[in-house]
């Protein structure tokens, strides 16, 4: 791949497959900003990349997804078109009850809603040049929890770290399909995928962890398709059961149902309002 004159982001880009992710695009050509919470881990991240892909074209930003201030101020600075938005950062099983962006319950508001806020701010520069590509990292997680509507934040229901991580998860899948049916005339598609398998026997080097990411985000094989979840370099298949445990293949109908992304896209909104 070429990805000579195309502008890349990736967000959490200072560990794992975010880094990888980004060495990837740059070694094609791509010029990448590595938008992250701590600017000075970044550069020392940037210059390592510089060398390993023989790319100097790596920026540093900065850029915290679950402030929404530091969200509204990136992308207000931003300019030009971004052909490739890669939405990576995020955390994972909070162990006790902690609330964010507009009070929401702070796996929600980092994983999903600083995201959501983030492509609805670039979206005159992802739509800029046409031909661009939102990719949201995801989760085997999200088999654990659909959108829970009548509860996002576990004002009524007892915390569980898990259900609350799946949930986050869940409603990165459905940005994707959702940004994928507004946005496609636009020339901007969106899929999500599960990020490194981390349990055995699943488990992936950071590179292999990365692949799909990069898969979605420059293959030609991706090419005009949308709103749709990723696993393994490959669509993934439906699954009708929770699994027992974290790393099991597969997707669950709740995260592709279009009802569903178009009511939490509507919900987001208001929330942010």
């Amino acid at each position: 791949m070429d990805l000579s004159g195309k502008r890349a982001m990736v967000t959490g880009a200072t560990p794992g497959i975010g880094v990888e992710t980004a060495h990837a695009l740059a070694s094609a050509g791509a010029d990448v900003t590595l938008a992250v919470r701590r600017p000075d881990a970044g550069e020392a991240v940037a210059a390592d990349l510089r060398v390993r892909s023989g790319n100097d074209a790596i920026h540093i930003a900065r850029l915290d997804v679950a402030d929404l201030d530091s969200v509204n101020t990136f992308t207000a600075d931003w300019s030009g078109p971004v052909h490739i938005l890669v939405n990576n950062a995020g955390i994972m099983m909070l162990p006790e009850l902690e609330r964010g962006i507009r009070g929401q319950e702070q796996q929600f508001a980092t994983n999903y809603l600083g995201h959501f806020a983030l492509a609805l701010g670039l979206h005159r520069a992802l739509a800029e040049d046409g031909g661009a590509r939102l990719v949201t990292v995801s989760s085997s997680g999200h088999l654990f929890s659909p959108v829970v509507f009548d509860d996002l934040d576990y004002r009524f229901r007892p915390y569980d770290p898990l259900g609350a991580y799946g949930q986050s998860k869940t409603a990165e899948v459905l940005l994707a399909v959702e940004a994928d049916r507004r946005w496609s005339d636009e020339g901007i598609r969106a899929n999500a995928h599960r990020r490194q398998k981390t349990p055995e026997p699943y488990r992936k080097t950071i590179e292999q962890g990365a692949a799909t990411s990069v898969f979605l985000a420059a293959s030609p094989l991706v090419e005009g398709i949308g709103g749709r979840y990723f696993e393994d370099v490959n669509e993934a298949p439906q699954v009708t059961a929770r699994p027992t445990e974290l790393g099991v293949p597969g997707v669950a109908a709740y995260a592709l149902d279009a009802a569903n992304a178009e009511r939490l896209w509507n919900l987001s909104t208001t929330i942010l309002s």
